[in-house]
């Protein structure tokens, strides 16, 4: 192995994680072990990072196209893919836009969520990773109203949420653009440290009051599903 690089593994493969992409954490593996794929199935996961579910979408047969605006991460997904003997469609842009005119059976989604206040949006890894905008929908509302023209029929959508963004929010915003909105998995999670920076302004952002009193200990992450109709 390289000197000085960082290997993450889990699920019996290997990932490297080069600097400027964040390492695997709870949400992700969240994220990974109640993403369903079937063989044959094509997928697109928005935002990639190194690369964790699509690699294991691709080892359980699934043809995927994984996207990211950080050129890093782009490079770790081809770079893991290879390592874990798979073959992966990494294209580097924002969103939809390396896709655009394509159609999926599933895509899929770990996006940064984090409610950001003005001035918070540090430049490292793991906060970039994280800043979800003002209120933390700022791309998650991007995918989900992209979704409906990059779905094909009966495709699904897939993305975490932290429970103070809101579970009928995000139910809402799926029935909004057509797709049937359901809740596939739940997971109690430690309290992320950058939220205790930011308690203040979740607690200004939680429209439907999930914070408690004090200083949480823990937080809910939900995976939630749009299927087209």
């Amino acid at each position: 192995m390289d000197e000085g690089v960082l290997f993450y593994a889990w699920r019996d493969c290997l990932f490297r994680v080069p600097d400027g992409v964040q390492a695997p954490k709870a949400g992700s593996r969240f994220f990974c072990r109640h993403l369903s794929v079937r063989p044959g199935e094509r997928v697109l996961e928005l935002g990639a990072g190194l690369g964790l579910a699509a690699v294991l979408a691709a080892k359980a047969g699934a043809a995927v196209v994984a996207t990211d605006v950080v050129p890093e991460a782009v490079a770790a997904v081809r770079a893991n893919a290879a390592l874990n003997g798979v073959i992966i469609d990494a294209r580097l842009g924002d969103c939809y836009a390396p896709v655009a005119g394509e159609r999926f059976d599933v895509v899929c989604s770990n996006p940064p969520q984090m409610p950001t206040p003005p001035g918070a949006d540090r430049e490292d890894a793991q906060a970039a990773a994280d800043n979800g905008g003002p209120d933390g929908w700022a791309l998650l509302d991007r995918i989900i109203a992209g979704a409906p023209e990059h779905l094909a029929p009966r495709g699904r959508l897939l993305f975490t949420i932290f429970d103070f963004l809101g579970v009928k929010t995000a139910l809402a915003k799926l029935e909004a653009v057509g797709l049937a909105p359901s809740v596939l998995a739940r997971e109690t999670q430690a309290f992320p440290r950058i939220g205790y920076e930011r308690l203040a302004h979740l607690r200004a952002m939680d429209r439907e009051a999930t914070l408690p009193a004090g200083r949480p200990a823990t937080v809910e992450r939900l995976l939630l599903e749009g299927r087209a109709r």
